[in-house]
């Protein structure tokens, strides 16, 4: 039989296998865009497959001219509509179809 083993310590330090360990990526306001319709804004947040958006809201209305990028680069706009989501939204990375970065000083009182 077969062992894998991912870790060793040594003297109460512990090594990790080089690439065993999930990188965690933590990035700044993103619009979300998941199956099923949902798109949402927040702080993101990627462990592996488990991704969670910090601050969130569900984009209901986009109150945009020229689509997402323009909410992205300008922040909403007046009819935009912003449902709060008290709490944290988590779900896996393979229900996002799409994300898009926003501008963050347009973003940041918003959340």
């Amino acid at each position: 039989m077969y062992t894998s083993v991912n870790s060793i310590t040594v003297n109460g330090v512990e090594y990790v296998v080089k690439g065993t360990q999930e990188e965690t990526i933590k990035d700044d306001i993103k619009i979300v865009i998941l199956q099923r319709g949902w798109v949402m804004v927040g702080r993101f947040e990627r462990n592996g497959n488990d991704c969670k958006l910090y601050n969130a809201s569900v984009i209901r209305t986009w109150g945009t001219t020229k689509g997402l990028g323009e909410i992205a680069k300008n922040g909403p706009t007046d009819k935009t509509i912003l449902d709060k989501c008290y709490g944290l939204v988590e779900f896996d990375s393979l229900t996002v179809v799409a994300m898009v970065s926003c501008e963050e000083e347009k973003w940041v009182n918003k959340l």
